[in-house]
């Protein structure tokens, strides 16, 4: 059973390289970390998780994600390591194209991107990017990332990003590049996926909706030429419910990565962790 966690908010009460040794000792399949680089002291976006739209306080305690993995895989072999997920738009990606590459040959390979545009426009526009064109913005990093990491020469001409040839190095592990996981239920993802991705990293979805949801990226595989086997779908943030972690993989997750809760010890951690790898492992 592929299960994974997630690093819980406040981010930084225990160190991450703590947590990834304990859930790689138990078992567990992936460590996953997310990203809000800053929270806007006032803002009128609504929150996609509550019903009153309300911005939670822990929103303002993440780590850089990149850096909290990086030393997780320090001291680990086996687990992989997630972004779930990193905000594209609000990240250079001659830096971050760099940044994963590093990562995942220091891991051996073991990098999956977990990739967002945000629904927090503010913070999207305090960090540069375009909020109203995020996913074309996205698609653009994402095809001149795959330049980088893929050619000894990149070069990438764009609305948002361009530049002449360069030469990037160190190359990913992986080959061609490390998975990219696309996050949300926009209306387009599935098509994203197939067109430029490797998999679909839903969150506010039940195991109904995720079997059809299957079915269709299935299809739009098949249309454009792809293997459907070859896309994943990795359910984020869910309860340690057995029966509900076992009917996303029989409905058509390849794995699901459950949500722990904040604890301020390695000690409370820890017994967190095992309480849930009892239930699911």
């Amino acid at each position: 059973m592929n299960v994974g966690i997630t690093v819980p908010l406040p981010a930084y009460y225990v160190d991450v390289a703590l947590i990834a040794q304990k859930a790689e000792s138990l078992g567990f399949e992936s460590l996953w970390c997310a990203e809000h680089p800053i929270m806007p002291v006032h803002s009128s976006s609504p929150f996609p998780g509550s019903q009153d739209g309300v911005i939670p306080e822990s929103y303002s305690h993440f780590v850089d994600p990149f850096i909290a993995l990086a030393r997780a895989s320090g001291v680990t072999k086996t687990i992989k390591l997630g972004t779930g997920v990193s905000l594209i738009p609000e990240r250079n990606p001659l830096i971050l194209a760099k940044e994963i590459s590093t990562l995942d040959l220091f891991s051996g390979g073991r990098f999956i991107l977990g990739i967002g545009t945000g629904w927090l426009k503010e913070e999207t526009d305090i960090m540069g990017g375009d909020f109203e064109h995020r996913w074309t913005q996205t698609r653009e990093a994402i095809l001149a990332m795959k330049k980088l990491w893929t050619t000894e020469e990149a070069e990438y001409h764009g609305r948002y990003y361009d530049f002449p040839p360069v030469k990037s190095f160190p190359k990913p592990t992986q080959k061609p590049y490390p998975p990219l996981i696309f996050g949300g239920m926009a209306k387009q993802v599935l098509k994203r996926i197939v067109a430029y991705g490797d998999g679909w990293l839903p969150n506010r979805i039940n195991p109904q909706e995720l079997r059809k949801k299957r079915l269709e990226l299935n299809t739009l595989a098949v249309e454009a030429g792809r293997d459907p086997a070859s896309l994943t779908i990795s359910v984020h943030g869910q309860p340690a419910q057995r029966e509900l972690v076992q009917s996303f993989l029989t409905s058509g997750a390849d794995r699901v990565i459950i949500r722990t809760m904040p604890r301020k010890t390695i000690g409370a951690m820890a017994k967190q962790l095992e309480s849930i790898a009892k239930e699911l492992l």
